[in-house]
């Protein structure tokens, strides 16, 4: 039976620090507040590198102030997933490899670079985040795919294209489209996947309830919330311990033979996703007494 690790999105969301109560003093610095989180939870994932692309330095950081076994998952900068991307997240030098006439657009695409320049950021990312991979910290590398990308050539071609430039790393996919996983193409997507070693994000959200599926040796699971777009907060949802128990045989499942599930709450409002991955633990260990 593989091994099912339970942590949040954040450990540093504005509410859960300044507002939720969840950590012993809101002036905590940084540093204390990972280390606090890291007591309590073997996994996190961080997500401020879909924005920015972390250095190694920081890389470092996290690697010093967090344990022996901790596990932390990345997310792919969205260059790499056709999504919009900010110019001023390129590294500067790099900038020269956007090509003349689109340097002064507000929003970046990977089609803006140069092949050149492509390759010299799949491979800074890489080293970025080597920190991790060689202390055994790094997880998964998760890539975070937009709601417009349908499946299809251009959307495999995409997904090859991070298989090749991640090179070995873990990686798992978050398809937004529904398109992927509905009807006949959801058993086509699968195997995809399986054959690429691209892992899958499951995620529970508002909506019909998510495909479960292990295509590789990392499953990921998101709990999203289940509240549609109309709220103002897109985390502002706590799952009941009811929600939570129908999901442990799901889990166990997906952990079956040799495979590791990642669960992550992205809820982070206040302390519901601690809260929520606190809860969901003690059902779990419960399953295994």
């Amino acid at each position: 039976m593989g091994d099912i690790l339970v942590g949040t999105s954040s450990w540093s969301e504005r509410t859960l620090v300044h507002e939720s109560g969840w950590y012993p003093r809101r002036t905590m610095k940084a540093a204390e507040r990972i280390a606090y989180y890291a007591e309590r939870f073997p996994l996190v994932e961080i997500d401020a590198t879909s924005r920015f692309p972390p250095t190694p330095e920081l890389a470092r950081q996290w690697v010093e102030r967090t344990p022996p076994g901790f596990t932390i998952d990345i997310d792919a900068w969205t260059l790499f997933t056709g999504a919009a991307t900010l110019p001023d997240s390129l590294w500067e030098d790099l900038r020269t490899e956007v090509r003349p006439e689109l340097r002064d657009r507000r929003r970046l695409y990977a089609g803006h670079l140069s092949r050149a320049g492509m390759k010299e950021a799949w491979a800074r990312f890489r080293h970025a985040i080597e920190p991790l991979r060689e202390s055994g910290r790094l997880g998964v590398v998760i890539l975070r795919y937009p709601h417009w990308l349908k499946p299809g050539d251009t959307g495999r071609g995409l997904l090859l294209q991070a298989r090749r430039g991640l090179g070995d790393l873990e990686l798992v996919v978050e398809l937004a489209n529904p398109g992927w996983l509905d009807g006949s193409n959801c058993e086509a997507t699968l195997s995809f996947l399986e054959n690429h070693g691209l892992g899958l994000v499951c995620t529970d959200s508002a909506g019909d309830p998510p495909v479960v599926a292990a295509t590789s040796d990392v499953a990921v699971v998101r709990f999203a919330g289940r509240r549609g777009d109309e709220v103002e907060w897109p985390g502002c949802y706590r799952y009941s311990p009811e929600e939570l128990e129908a999901w442990v045989p799901k889990l166990r499942d997906l952990a079956g033979g040799d495979g590791w599930v990642h669960v992550l709450f992205a809820n982070t409002y206040r302390d519901w996703a601690v809260s929520n991955a606190e809860e969901l633990s003690a059902l779990l260990a419960g399953c295994r007494a």
